[in-house]
């Protein structure tokens, strides 16, 4: 008789190979590899009615299904207008964020339209997820709570029908005892959420997931679970600041580019209706070093205020530090302002940050940065009523950005009266409540705005001969 061959799997990627490695060929994961089943889990499919015919697109019914409501309009714009029948969406997150909070808001919200929603408690206890729905004042009679970890019995328990929405929380707690491996395994995850998804489509009932970011960035383990999902949430924040934000990575029954915001409290989540107000106020008044620009989240316009700090370095290599800014697009803009503006920051230090704990992530802002750091160097402010958008380029150049209007349109609701743009975008900038300043270059902006032409060399070397 042939003796048996052990498998080993990679608890990191999932593959399967005949022999232990030290270090996964694929993943590159060193002391991953673990004995794999003998009997590989069989996914459970959908029951179909009949065997499948092909049609031409004309055919299909076009009829759109009605979504279910959440109850949280900030959760709702992201989801592309509630959850749709079926769907299955995987909520992800780091450790504390928040994410079973807004789960159990959600869920709170869909009972009180008369839906029954099985909240399937994996690493919660039921007391413990109870004590959290009386802190936030949900109604404890319309929540259903299954506190569970083994697949069949979770199978077993929504096998028996009339449940309108199903919520896990979370996926690397569930477990099938006939599959090898602890829970948490790619083996465990993919099988698991198979099986739940395949359940959720034949009884036509939205599943929410919730999954844990590791260190390593990836959904709950491996990144496979995001090609098994309809829709993948990312919920973020910092635990040290009240904002959330909520976007989504991807979404078939909708759009992409919408971010939900939300504020942390005592009492749970609370709807941010108002960002841009959110950002701004506590803008100081007055201060150099400060300029409001506006950035897109997805589709929704955000001001947001960008502060600098330019000031003498005791150091060989000044420093450049940001925080909520890419670091590499302050270095290149600094460089730009010393070299075209005639700025002189290589004996300064120079810290960006953008208030309010926001993120920057697109060349829109590149005029605000530059303005904050020449306002600080300079030691002026900047008008109070003056919004500041525009790429920036090498040559010192400001360029277009996208979707101007619409920013132009937040910051003329919020009260400012005027925007430095660039200047080719000026022609499609009529009928706004505010005007608009076309922009050449950054010189022409500080020129305009902070009274700043320029130094030579020479004087530029007095000034620093005085100072010291």
């Amino acid at each position: 008789m042939s003796k048996a061959k052990n498998r080993f799997i990679c608890r990191e990627c999932g593959r399967l190979f005949a022999g232990w490695l030290g270090r996964c060929p694929r993943c590159q994961a060193w002391d991953s590899f673990e004995p794999a089943p003998d009997k590989p889990a069989v996914t459970a499919a959908a029951p179909s009615e009949g065997r499948a015919a092909a049609m031409t697109l004309d055919e299909v019914p076009a009829e759109e299904a009605v979504r279910l409501k959440t109850g949280l309009a900030e959760l709702d714009r992201v989801l592309g207008g509630g959850l749709a029948p079926g769907a299955v969406v995987l909520l992800a997150g780091e450790p504390g964020v928040g994410k079973s909070t807004l789960l159990l808001q959600a869920a709170a919200g869909t009972a009180k339209q008369g839906r029954r929603l099985l909240y399937v408690a994996g690493e919660e206890s039921a007391v413990q997820v109870r004590l959290r729905a009386a802190r936030l004042g949900l109604d404890l009679s319309s929540l259903w709570i299954l506190p569970a970890v083994s697949l069949p019995e979770i199978e077993a328990e929504i096998g028996r029908g009339g449940w309108d929405v199903l919520a896990v929380d979370s996926v690397q707690t569930l477990q099938l005892p006939d599959l090898g491996g602890p829970a948490g395994s790619p083996v465990q995850v993919r099988e698991c959420v198979a099986r739940l998804t395949a359940l959720a489509k034949s009884q036509g009932a939205p599943l929410w997931l919730v999954g844990h970011i590791t260190k390593e960035g990836q959904i709950a383990g491996p990144k496979l679970l995001e090609h098994l999902v309809d829709t993948v949430l990312f919920f973020e924040g910092e635990r040290d600041r009240p904002l959330r934000l909520l976007r989504a990575f991807k979404n078939r029954f909708g759009s992409v580019n919408e971010t939900g915001v939300f504020e942390m409290t005592g009492s749970g989540l609370g709807e941010v209706t108002n960002p841009s107000a959110f950002f701004l106020a506590e803008r100081p008044k007055g201060a150099s070093g400060s300029a409001v620009t506006a950035i897109m989240e997805g589709c929704r316009p955000l001001l947001v205020e960008v502060q600098a700090l330019v000031s003498p370095s005791p150091l060989a290599m000044p420093r450049r530090q940001t925080v909520g800014a890419d670091p590499t697009r302050a270095s290149l803009l600094a460089a730009v302002l010393e070299k075209k503006v005639r700025l002189k920051l290589y004996d300064r230090d120079v810290f960006v940050i953008v208030a309010g704990g926001a993120k920057i992530g697109e060349p829109a802002a590149d005029l605000a940065v530059a303005a904050a750091v020449a306002s600080s160097w300079l030691d002026r402010a900047l008008p109070p009523d003056l919004l500041v958008v525009g790429e920036v380029g090498l040559a010192g150049e400001v360029r277009s950005v996208g979707r101007l209007r619409e920013r132009l349109a937040e910051a003329a609701r919020m009260g400012f009266a005027q925007a430095a743009v660039p200047l080719g975008e000026l022609r499609g900038l009529k009928g706004l409540a505010l005007e608009a300043l076309g922009v050449e270059s950054v010189g022409q902006f500080l020129a305009r705005h902070l009274g700043f032409a320029g130094r030579g060399r020479e004087e530029t070397r007095s000034r620093r001969s005085e100072e010291i």
